[in-house]
């Protein structure tokens, strides 16, 4: 058994956003400029519309500027796509983010194609991807990122490191194993066709599970004293009608066993808002060729 350290998402979270504010009030100050980020919401997909909701308190508490534009369901993925070219081609914003899912009568990937890269705050756009695995600047996605500063306050260096990345999403598996490249680990990427996933997660000094499956990765499937990112936000119904939100790691399994783990909820939501926010700020710098705060 080992005494497994609780990462606190919410306190790492709280720190960049205070450094974000005191930058853009910075920024403020010295250009006049207030950092523009732009939401949309298509449909009423109630878990999206409190994403949005926390990511525009957010916003506005850091500083910046958060412009929501909320469609109904029925949009036309032509009059989103004439959305964004407005978004654009408009000076005073920033950043882009669309909110998904999107309705199935619209195409993702055609929408995130659509966006600005230099607005692409998702860090979802083609060209942000290519530069992120070929080791150039980009705007970074943004759970991936928050991952990271997570790790890095776990254990400095991670150079060395095994790590282990279950789930192979573009939202959130590939851009991780990009980002575990660049900080020199050694990376296995683990997906629904991998043979015994369990012996390959077990492998992994750090372990980074995002599958959407609740509870999934057991105790068993730990290395002891391993670094566990649960990435993971799954409702567990209860026997009495509620529910309750889990990860995709059996955490109270994982206790004794992992060095150190995040907490669902509380580690990587919080961190991952505040990455966007980051994402904005750094948007808003580069766009105008001034020289960017370090976060």
């Amino acid at each position: 058994m080992v005494a497994t350290k609780l990462i606190d998402g919410k306190a790492r979270a709280a720190l960049l956003c205070a450094k974000i504010a005191a930058a853009a009030k910075a920024l403020n100050t010295r250009s006049g400029i207030i950092p523009r980020l732009s939401v949309i919401l298509v449909g009423d997909d109630p878990a999206s519309e409190v994403y949005v909701r926390s990511k525009g308190k957010a916003t506005i508490e850091a500083g910046l500027q958060s412009v929501e534009h909320k469609l109904p369901a029925s949009t036309s993925e032509a009059d989103l796509l004439a959305l964004i070219a407005r978004l654009n081609a408009d000076e005073a914003v920033d950043g882009i983010l669309v909110q998904l899912p999107l309705p199935k009568a619209i195409d993702p990937q055609r929408v995130i194609e659509a966006i600005d890269p230099a607005k692409d705050v998702d860090g979802f756009h083609p060209q942000n991807v290519g530069k992120l695995w070929g080791g150039r600047k980009a705007l970074i996605p943004c759970t991936p990122f928050g991952c990271v500063l997570l790790l890095r306050d776990v254990v400095p260096n991670l150079a060395g490191a095994e790590a282990v990345i279950l789930g192979r999403s573009n939202i959130v598996g590939k851009p991780m194993a990009a980002l575990l490249l660049a900080e020199n680990c050694t990376v296995t990427l683990v997906h629904s066709r991998s043979r015994d996933a369990a012996s390959l997660a077990r492998r992994g000094d750090i372990l980074v599970v995002a599958v959407g499956k609740p509870e999934l990765v057991r105790g068993s499937w730990i290395k002891p004293g391993a670094v566990v990112i649960d990435v993971g936000i799954n409702r567990m119904p209860l026997p009495d009608g509620k529910s309750r939100l889990v990860g995709d790691v059996a955490f109270a399994e994982a206790q004794g066993i992992a060095g150190a783990i995040t907490p669902v909820p509380g580690g990587v939501g919080p961190i991952t808002i505040a990455c966007l926010l980051r994402n904005t700020l750094i948007a808003a710098c580069r766009r105008r060729g001034l020289p960017e705060p370090e976060l």
